[in-house]
């Protein structure tokens, strides 16, 4: 089989401070809250080493079978600026597709804003792409009513 990639940016302005969102968007507990691409998915954390060189590895599927298993590994660890990664997503013990991802925040008007950037390379073919597109973006989406949640709750 060929190999497909892409690349995409996304973007959300979030109220709160970059400290805070570098923890919210790093802390495996945190993590597993907004993580999964919609409501019927679970992110569970197995491991975590957030530093650069470490390894994270959780599983995602639906809650009764969380079959789909993702290694991260850390690169660069600017908090609250960046984070730069890789994510290698596993299904059935063979590599789907990995992707470099950075996250870069800054300081606005409303709080952060956060930029996205992904490029991802499939081994099973082009439909992988939308599928991992359509995740970060429901991920992202989660991020923030997570985020609603707790400036309402402060």
């Amino acid at each position: 089989m060929g190999l497909d990639t892409t690349s995409f940016d996304l973007h959300r302005d979030l109220p709160l401070p970059p400290a805070r969102l570098w923890e919210v968007m790093t802390d495996p507990k945190h993590r597993e809250k907004w993580g999964g691409p919609d409501a019927d998915t679970v992110l569970i954390v197995d491991t975590a080493d957030l530093r650069v060189g470490g390894v994270d590895r959780h599983r995602c599927g639906p809650a009764d079978a969380p079959e789909f298993e993702v290694e991260t590994r850390w690169y660069d660890l600017t908090a609250p600026e960046r984070a730069v990664f890789t994510e290698t997503l596993i299904i059935g013990g063979e590599a789907i597709c990995t992707s470099l991802v950075t996250y870069s925040l800054s300081t606005a008007e409303s709080g952060t804003a956060l930029a996205v950037t992904v490029a991802v390379s499939s081994f099973s073919g082009p439909e992988t792409l939308q599928e991992f597109r359509q995740g970060w973006d429901g991920g992202l989406d989660n991020l923030q009513r997570l985020v609603a949640v707790m400036t309402a709750d402060a």
